[in-house]
């Protein structure tokens, strides 16, 4: 690590069996790093031997609940009050780099930091279909911290004092469908219990039209038509989490209670005497 900044920066890399990921996330934070704190959350498929094979990284682990819970257990466990997160699937190019080290060169004059995000889905860059929105992940701990709810919380900023990158941060989302069959499930349940405890209840329009409208937003208005086919699969993925988050959101509503069969087949203590005098 090679950061010689008057701001010394801590990044943060949250993980869960991310052995095809993990290198090369660390060797791209590595030129703005002073630490490089991997949260780990109970990965066996090889990821601690990678970050342990590697050197130079600390190592913190807990039980994964949602992404709003480790996240705020993991950012007080950084040693410098500057903060860059990011995820284990994405990479800070060289660009952004550059910039965040001309940013901690000296006192910065804001709080916080936005960037973009170059997207990949399926290994196809998705530069439009509503995946480019800024990112605010460089931070100062003393000031910022993430939003309570349990799916991908944003950095608050109290302040309102954030300033703009123009480097990308490079995430590489899913690269199969099974990626997506896999995450989506929790994270609508997730969305799903956001809704209820902040007093939203699932409507026939949520159901119905919002699914709709969320398809045509990413694929007519925000040009994911132009992403190709990549595209077309990115605006109904979209239309099915919404889908299924409000769906899960009725169901917390009215779902009615599975009845226990072996209870109610189980024998009674009135029925219990056998039956004799039966001819042979």
């Amino acid at each position: 690590m090679t950061n010689s900044a008057t701001q010394k920066l801590t990044v943060l890399i949250p993980c869960k069996d991310e052995r095809r990921n993990i290198r090369a996330c660390i060797e791209s934070v590595r030129p703005v790093a002073d630490e490089i704190l991997v949260a780990d959350s109970g990965s066996t498929d090889g990821t601690l031997e990678i970050i342990r094979e590697l050197g130079d990284v600390r190592l913190i682990q807990r039980e994964y609940i949602d992404d709003g819970s480790f996240k705020r257990w993991s950012i007080p466990q950084a040693r410098h009050n500057w903060v860059l997160a990011i995820d284990a699937d994405e990479r800070v190019s060289p660009e952004l780099a550059e910039e965040i080290r001309n940013v901690l060169a000296s006192e910065p004059p804001h709080d916080a930091y936005s960037m973009p995000q170059l997207n990949y889905f399926l290994g196809h860059p998705i530069r439009y279909s509503g995946w480019s929105a800024r990112k605010t992940r460089l931070f100062r701990r003393d000031v910022c911290y993430p939003r309570k709810n349990r799916v991908h919380p944003a950095i608050e900023v109290p302040t309102g004092n954030v300033g703009k990158l123009s480097g990308r941060l490079v995430h590489y989302s899913l690269w199969t469908m099974d990626d997506f069959l896999r995450k989506a499930p929790r994270y609508c349940q997730w969305a799903a219990e956001d809704l209820y405890e902040r007093g939203h209840r699932a409507r026939i329009v949520d159901l119905t039209a919002r699914p709709i409208i969320r398809f045509l937003r990413h694929y007519i208005w925000q040009a994911g038509f132009l992403d190709g086919r990549p595209g077309l699969i990115v605006a109904g993925m979209a239309a099915c989490t919404v889908f299924l988050k409000y769906a899960r959101l009725c169901a917390m509503q009215h779902q009615l209670p599975q009845p226990d069969c072996d209870a109610e087949f189980a024998p009674r203590d009135d029925h219990a005497a056998t039956v004799t005098g039966v001819a042979a």
